[in-house]
């Protein structure tokens, strides 16, 4: 009887130790599903293990063994089997400590890569060797709109635009990036970049490939916008420099092709600045949205239309309507653009007024090339704007000659204070009653070695156009200050001292403080020196200039607008403005004595400031004649080449020390 228990007892024990070997197996070699089915078949054994006769303690432990086994085959790994040892089931049961452990890990590793799988933005799919999916992430699902499972023993190729892309196949699993178009279940072709490698280790077969994909769109459509922004301004939405100097390379190609000639118009707006200061930068980019437009508008029909830089705008003329068009019908065309950019528009309720300047130059007949034509368009414009604006001009040869002459003297103004080449020479004014010397202007000369002196006619507009106006503006303060100084040293009064300011310095901040600062260091009195601001610069803000100068005048200093007559400011405007002295300007003077025109205006202008309370100066006073009708007048005083030309600081107080010694050769001029 014992021996049949025993008998029976090994049996049992190693059925369930060749098991639990087959489950190992099984774990390390095989798929979730036979591992399952393995578990199934070691829990029906058990089962019908069970039924043996054995020993109370013995069939516990079978039991146990069995409960334990059928954990497994539902994935529930439950608690470690006591092991006793000195017993066949104590060893069994040690086996399957470690064949639940090993299965723990394996399925815990499993689970760790589904759920990395499962996380990942890329799209991952894994193919066999005949190119069927095996597996593909939430992700690709996602990507593509198909539901779980349904991308399983699917072609790779079913999911891949063809058209577009061909077989993901045919390329080697190299690992290289590429781009390709998958299609998703609604045919929407969407841009992936990829990479593709073979799968190598237990569990993979010869052939299994990996691809992850990424979704670029989004990166084609930034890349879209990109090349987008080269070519076209952001702003007005027209070919910008690069592309319009492309366009026009490939206008003059089918032109010289054809024997045609190609019309460029190069034009800008006339003080833009001004309307950037005035209104603010919204107000600027309004202005240039409209200039854009309104070309648009006013052009032949496929007219190429670019914006070259901040305000200056390009238009290449269809060479057949060039063909069509004589000299005249181009002018009748330029003429009808600028009185379209001249027409009114608003800006945050504000009505603006602009003109433009523009410039004309032909292929071949003016250059052969982009580069020279352009260039050439814009020495033709350049010659516009010193025309006074809002006309336009043919290219010359002769141009070319003062637009480069135009450059080197801008080079040349940046070095002019690191080579001491400025100067300040003084115009004195005279009182109209006395004959004396009442003051002078101070004017800045440019005296260059290889030119002789330079008249700021010719270089103001240049450092107008940068900020080296504003280096120049103090320059000229200093120097005024430190002559003044000087001549005190030898007369008690000097005189009235004008200093012309620019609308860039009035910009500056604080600059009513900059100034005391400047009379301070050098001991001048505040009364001793007179503002020069022209009438234009004045109307410019005028709510803004009216605190700058009452601010300017509570420091003593004595204020002037200068070239009187060429504004539009309103005697009411002019009384709001803590002003002194009127100076007329030359053009009225030049022919006040033969002209009843210009005397009549003098005259109204003289009797304003004397109604007003302020002193009148005359400038550009060249001849006898003139002086006498202005004493006739009442004009307070002048100032002019009648005198002599302006004159070194030197000079000026030796004119000074001769009037205090009754020598002055002028003073006859008056009796």
């Amino acid at each position: 009887m014992i021996g049949n228990i025993i008998r029976r007892y090994l049996f049992v024990a190693a059925a369930v130790a060749a098991a639990a070997a087959l489950i190992l197996l099984f774990v390390l070699h095989s798929e979730n599903d036979l591992l399952i089915g393995a578990i199934g078949s070691i829990a029906v054994l058990f089962y019908g293990l069970g039924n043996l006769q054995v020993t109370r303690s013995q069939n516990r432990r079978i039991l146990e063994l069995k409960r334990q086994a059928e954990k497994l085959r539902n994935a529930d790994f439950g608690e470690r089997l006591s092991a006793e040892s000195g017993d066949a089931l104590g060893e069994l049961a040690t086996v399957f400590n470690d064949m639940r452990d090993k299965l723990r890990l394996t399925t815990i590793s499993r689970d760790y890569v589904d759920s990395i799988l499962a996380g990942m933005n890329d799209a991952i799919i894994v193919t066999s060797n005949e190119g069927r999916i095996k597996l593909a992430n939430p992700a690709t699902q996602h990507l593509l709109g198909y539901e779980e499972g349904e991308l399983t023993d699917m072609p790779i190729d079913f999911v891949v635009d063809s058209e577009k892309s061909g077989s993901l196949l045919a390329h080697p699993a190299s690992g290289v990036p590429r781009e390709a178009y998958f299609e998703s279940k609604y045919g929407e072709s969407i841009p992936v970049s990829y990479t593709s490698s073979t799968l190598d280790g237990k569990g993979a077969e010869p052939g299994d490939r990996i691809f992850a994909a990424q979704n670029i769109t989004e990166r084609r459509r930034a890349e879209k916008r990109i090349r987008y922004l080269a070519r076209i301004d952001s702003l007005t939405k027209v070919p910008n420099r690069m592309q319009f100097q492309h366009l026009l390379q490939r206008a003059i190609a089918r032109a010289r092709r054809a024997e045609r000639s190609v019309c460029l118009l190069y034009l800008d707006v006339d003080r833009f600045k001004d309307i950037n200061d005035t209104f603010g930068h919204l107000a600027g980019d309004t202005t240039l949205e409209t200039v854009a437009g309104r070309l648009a508008a006013a052009l032949p029909e496929n007219s190429i239309i670019g914006r070259l830089a901040g305000d200056e705008f390009a238009v290449i003329v269809d060479s057949g309507v060039v063909e069509r068009l004589k000299r005249r019908d181009i002018e009748k065309l330029a003429q009808k653009v600028l009185d379209r950019l001249a027409d009114p528009f608003f800006v945050q309720g504000h009505e603006v007024f602009m003109t433009a300047s523009m410039g004309i130059a032909y292929y071949p007949r003016d250059a052969a090339n982009v580069i020279d034509l352009i260039r050439n368009a814009d020495a033709a414009l350049y010659h516009s704007k010193r025309s006074g604006g809002n006309v336009f001009s043919w290219y010359t040869p002769k141009m070319n000659v003062a637009a480069v002459e135009r450059l080197m003297t801008k080079s040349k103004l940046k070095r002019a204070f690191e080579r001491d080449e400025l100067l300040v020479h003084y115009q004195p004014k005279y009182d109209l009653e006395t004959g004396e010397v009442f003051g002078a202007e101070a004017l800045v000369r440019w005296e260059l070695p290889e030119r002789g002196m330079i008249l700021p006619s010719d270089f103001i507009p240049i450092a107008e156009e940068t900020n080296l106006i504003i280096e120049i503006g103090e320059w000229v303060l200093d120097k005024v200050c430190e002559d003044f100084r000087y001549w005190q040293q030898s007369v008690s009064s000097p005189g009235r001292v004008s200093v012309n300011l620019s609308l860039k310095q009035l910009r500056q901040p604080k600059f009513s403080q900059r100034i005391g600062g400047v009379l301070r260091s050098y001991e001048v009195s505040p009364t001793s020196l007179e503002l020069e601001i022209t009438e234009t610069t004045l109307m410019e803000d005028p709510k803004r200039t009216i605190k700058l100068l009452d601010q300017l005048y509570a420091l003593g200093l004595h204020l002037a607008i200068d070239d009187f007559g060429t504004g539009y400011s309103s005697l009411s405007a002019l009384q709001q403005f803590p002003i002194s002295t009127l100076k007329i300007d030359r053009s009225f003077i030049h022919d006040v004595a033969t002209n009843p025109d210009d005397a009549t205006i003098v005259s109204t202008i003289v009797q304003m400031g004397r109604n007003l309370n302020m002193d009148v100066v005359a400038e550009g006073v060249e001849n006898e004649d003139q002086l006498a009708l202005l004493q006739r007048l009442g004009c307070t005083y002048v100032q002019g080449l009648l005198f002599g030309d302006p004159m070194s600081s030197d000079s000026y107080l030796e004119l000074l020390l001769a009037q205090v010694n009754g020598t002055d050769t002028h003073r006859a001029l008056f009796a």
